[in-house]
């Protein structure tokens, strides 16, 4: 790919790399840096394809609304986290926070809403509050990735793909509710967003629902047409839990598969948990580590690179938005 040029502001870049880091010698203001971002349109669609992910220093959003505001100017219709099965909160129409897990405990990599039928084509993460210490916003490409895995291990998850199974309770349970999940207390409508999205679901006797998808391991980017790894069933895979929450669901639960998540192979065999330990490994040995400092604005390409989060200390607030 020919060098990317980006023009106004100024703006200098820091590091071509992932994430590729550009910072303006001027703090910019929400509306200046809609109307950078409008200029430099095919420059920033250009250095996402070709990094994956872009990271844009000293921008003066110090609160939801200013960020509210930049996504309305650069990002088009948002997406909402329907479907999503990460605990985190909706602040406006097109804002939620970061994924709200302990704070002592990492955030495993995956790339957003990859299980589902749909998932969104870019995020668009923002610091609002840096944390005192860790929290970095993990990423890995990939496509590098790929290239890495044990062939073995990467033609057994192709060739079988992956089941993913989810159960939500209706409001007493551990994870989230289908409420949350689907921002909804209508059942016909979950019923609606299941069918139309090829998830085969089942009403319990206790109000909750099961919730079973089958997805491909590796898919072909849209644009780029290459080939990515994409799914993120290590991340269901109740191993990848600390060593005692695993062993107190194994307790609560009769089977893996009524646990709040579960991943095998698409055929319904079970992967064991040294293949879920060699996936993590493999992705891991990819991560680069982004520490925030406020204002600081990444935009990935969700099919490009996945994410994750360190665990931290202090205060951290993270927003992220959806197209």
């Amino acid at each position: 790919m020919s060098t990317i040029t980006f023009t106004g502001g100024p703006v200098r870049i820091e590091s071509a790399a992932l994430p590729l880091i550009l910072r303006f010698d001027n703090r910019l203001t929400p509306d200046e840096f809609i109307t950078w971002a409008a200029e430099n349109k095919a420059a920033i669609d250009a250095g996402l394809l070709k990094y994956g992910a872009i990271l844009l220093k000293n921008i003066a959003i110090r609160e939801v609304a200013d960020f509210d505001q930049v996504i309305g100017g650069v990002a088009g219709p948002p997406m909402r986290y329907v479907d999503g099965f990460s605990p985190r909160t909706r602040l406006t129409s097109s804002t939620y926070t970061s994924t709200e897990y302990d704070a002592d405990f990492p955030i495993t990599m995956h790339n957003e809403l990859s299980y589902s039928g749909k998932w969104p084509s870019r995020l668009y993460f923002c610091c609002i509050t840096p944390c005192e210490s860790g929290g970095e916003t993990t990423l890995a490409d990939c496509r590098k990735i790929l290239d890495s895995f044990r062939p073995a291990l990467l033609s057994e998850l192709e060739s079988r793909g992956v089941k993913y199974v989810r159960n939500l309770h209706a409001g007493g349970g551990a994870g989230p509710s289908w409420q949350q999940t689907y921002e909804t207390h209508d059942k016909l409508e979950v019923e609606n967003f299941c069918r139309e999205n090829g998830i085969d679901f089942d009403w319990k006797p206790d109000e909750g629902i099961r919730l079973t998808q089958y997805r491909p391991a590796v898919i072909t980017h849209p644009v780029s047409g290459e080939r990515v790894w994409f799914n993120q069933v290590d991340q269901f895979h109740p191993s990848h839990l600390d060593p005692d929450i695993y062993e107190a669901l194994r307790i609560m639960y009769d089977t893996e598969e009524d646990m709040p998540m579960y991943g095998a192979y698409g055929d319904g065999v079970e992967i064991g948990e040294e293949s879920i330990r060699e996936i993590r490994a493999t992705v891991d040995a990819n991560i680069v580590s982004n520490r925030w400092e406020q204002g600081d604005l990444l935009i990935v390409d969700n099919i490009l690179v996945c994410h994750g989060r360190n665990p931290y200390k202090g205060n951290r607030k993270i927003v992220v938005a959806m197209s």
